[in-house]
C-alpha cells in the first residue's frame, strides 16, 4: 500500500508545486487536492489519510481551525508563505513546517520524515506496508532509495556527506546535522562532529574508537558518554 496524502491550499499554483514534488516518489498517492478546506473533511471521513499538506491562511477556514476540528489526526505538514506561525504550528504537533516557495531539497527532508513515521514508528504495521524502512538521497540528478538497514556510516565532507552502505557509497549535498535529523534516533547515533553511525552495525568499541565493517571511527570528546551508553545498552545481551 502507498502513503496516502491530501493537499489543501486556496491557491491552485501552490497545489501544483506540491503535486510536482510528489511525482518523484512512487510510494505516495495523492488522494485529493482542495482549494476549499471544508470539502477535504469528506475525504478524511471516508478513508484513512496518512499526511495532509496544509496551508494556513485560507478564506473559508484557516489551517489551525482545520486541525482542531479533525476527527482523527493524520500527520500534518504546514505549507505557508509566513514564518511567524511556526511556533503555534509545532504546539499543534505538526510533522513539519514548509515556507513557500518550497525548494525540492527541503521537501525531500519532509518526505523522509513522513517515511520514518509511517515505516519505522508504525510498529503495529496497521497500514499494511511491506516496504523496508528507507530514505531517499538526492545523488546528482537522481533520487536514490537507500534502505536504513544497509547504512553503516555517514561521514561529513564539508558541504557534502558520504553515506557508506553495504551496497556502496553515495555522496550527497547535505549536512551531517540535516541527515542525522532525518534518521530514526533509535538506530543511528552521532559519535563525532564528522560521523554518524548505525548502532546495530558496531562490531567493537576500543578506547575512543568504534569499529564498523573493518572501519575505525573516532568518538569525539563531547560524544563519549552518550556513545558508550547507547552502544553498551544495545549490546547488553552479548555481555551476559
Amino acid at each position: 500500500m502507498k502513503i496516502k496524502c491530501v493537499i489543501i491550499d486556496d491557491e491552485a499554483l501552490a497545489i501544483e508545486v506540491i503535486e510536482d514534488h510528489l511525482k518523484n516518489f512512487d510510494h505516495v498517492e495523492i488522494v485529493g487536492t482542495f482549494t476549499n478546506p471544508l470539502k477535504a473533511y469528506g475525504v478524511l471521513e471516508q478513508e484513512k489519510i496518512d499526511v495532509v499538506f496544509l496551508d494556513i491562511n485560507m478564506p473559508q477556514l484557516n489551517g489551525f481551525a482545520f486541525i482542531e476540528n479533525l476527527s482523527y489526526k493524520p500527520h500534518i505538514v504546514i505549507t505557508t508563505a509566513y514564518r511567524e506561525y511556526a511556533v503555534k504550528s509545532f504546539e499543534l504537533d505538526v510533522l513539519d513546517y514548509l515556507v513557500k516557495p518550497i525548494p525540492f531539497n527541503r521537501f525531500l527532508k519532509t518526505i523522509n520524515k513522513v517515511y520514518q513515521q509511517v515505516y519505522v514508528n508504525n510498529t503495529s504495521n496497521d497500514l499494511g506496508f511491506q516496504q523496508e524502512p528507507h530514505i531517499f538521497l538526492k545523488v546528482g540528478k537522481k533520487l536514490v532509495k537507500v534502505n536504513l538497514n544497509d547504512i553503516l556510516i555517514i561521514e561529513s565532507l564539508k558541504d557534502y556527506i558520504k553515506v557508506i552502505t553495504t551496497l556502496g557509497d553515495y555522496v550527497v549535498h547535505k549536512s551531517l546535522t540535516a541527515i542525522s535529523e532525518e534518521l530514526p534516533q533509535s538506530n543511528f547515533l552521532r559519535v563525532h562532529r564528522s560521523y554518524t553511525i548505525s548502532i546495530n552495525k558496531v562490531n567493537s568499541v576500543e578506547g575512543n574508537m568504534v569499529e564498523i565493517s573493518n572501519r575505525r571511527i573516532p568518538i569525539g570528546r563531547n560524544y563519549v558518554k552518550i556513545t558508550r551508553e547507547r552502544i553498551l545498552n544495545t549490546n547488553d545481551d552479548t555481555d551476559n
